[in-house]
């Protein structure tokens, strides 16, 4: 299959056309930054639209919704002239950021903050393009080898030893790996629907963590400290259902938790 990637050179992108290529398509990374007429599709048969800002944090609330939600639409608008389908990678953010129930694809629309709200606001308008064959996934946390942000920083630090207060947590995450993440996505490029995606089970913030330090060779150092006190991000649980993507195609993660993490470690020692 013929597929144009956008984001093909950040975190996801990277993984993404490495498996796409691996498993015999023809993958094209393109950019839209000279705007969506100067977009070379070529013979595309599916865009994969991953280019965005991954956080609101010190982006401009213009630039934003430029990127995160105007060009989605202005590339899904191409795609139904041009009968490509579309598949578009959002966020389980649309439903905010905490959950412990398990959230199912058809929970409303939460968004706790900018971000959320763009990838609300793209998912909203895509769907009301006339004939465009549109597929959305919605990942948690993603990790992997060359993670950034919040989940390098908490692997730096059990790296180093440092003591972290999380020991009293009591909580449930769904995170899902970059590898199941790009797997996920060769599976629905023939596929309509909106789907969340996962490794599976949830887990808790320190049993995560005593994994990164069981991968890494470094025991996590926990400490009791009240989880009251603690950013709710960190704290609080989010959990999503992804039995619809394994119902629809028989999907299962081809990475367990420890694959993941042992991957991510590896690469961070060589970093």
């Amino acid at each position: 299959m013929n597929i144009a990637v956008t984001g093909a050179s950040g975190f996801i992108g990277g993984h993404l056309c490495a498996s796409l290529g691996a498993a015999g398509h023809e993958v094209h990374p393109c950019s839209a930054r000279g705007g969506v007429d100067r977009l070379e599709l070529g013979a595309a048969e599916v865009l994969v639209h991953l280019a965005a800002f991954a956080h609101a944090r010190g982006v401009d609330p213009a630039k934003l919704r430029r990127v995160n939600t105007d060009l989605p639409l202005e590339l899904g608008r191409l795609c139904a002239a041009r009968g490509i389908r579309m598949v578009f990678m959002s966020s389980v953010k649309v439903h905010g950021g905490e959950s412990a129930a398990p959230l199912t694809e058809a929970a409303p629309f939460a968004p706790a903050d900018e971000y959320g709200e763009s990838k609300a606001r793209a998912e909203e308008g895509l769907r009301a393009i006339p004939g465009l064959r549109l597929t959305v996934l919605r990942p948690p946390l993603v990790y992997g080898p060359g993670v950034r942000a919040n989940f390098l920083a908490l692997v730096r630090a059990i790296a180093r030893g440092w003591p972290l207060p999380l020991a009293s947590i009591d909580n449930r995450r769904s995170l899902v790996f970059v590898g199941n993440l790009a797997d996920a996505v060769a599976r629905v490029l023939a596929t309509d629907g909106t789907f969340f995606v996962s490794d599976g089970e949830p887990v808790s913030t320190p049993r995560l963590c005593e994994e990164i330090g069981a991968a890494l060779g470094r025991p996590a150092r926990l400490f009791p400290f009240p989880s009251a006190l603690l950013p709710r991000k960190l704290a609080g649980s989010l959990v999503v259902d992804d039995s619809a993507l394994r119902r629809a195609l028989g999907w299962r993660a081809p990475h367990s938790l420890e694959t993941g993490l042992a991957q991510t470690a590896r690469w961070y020692r060589r970093r």
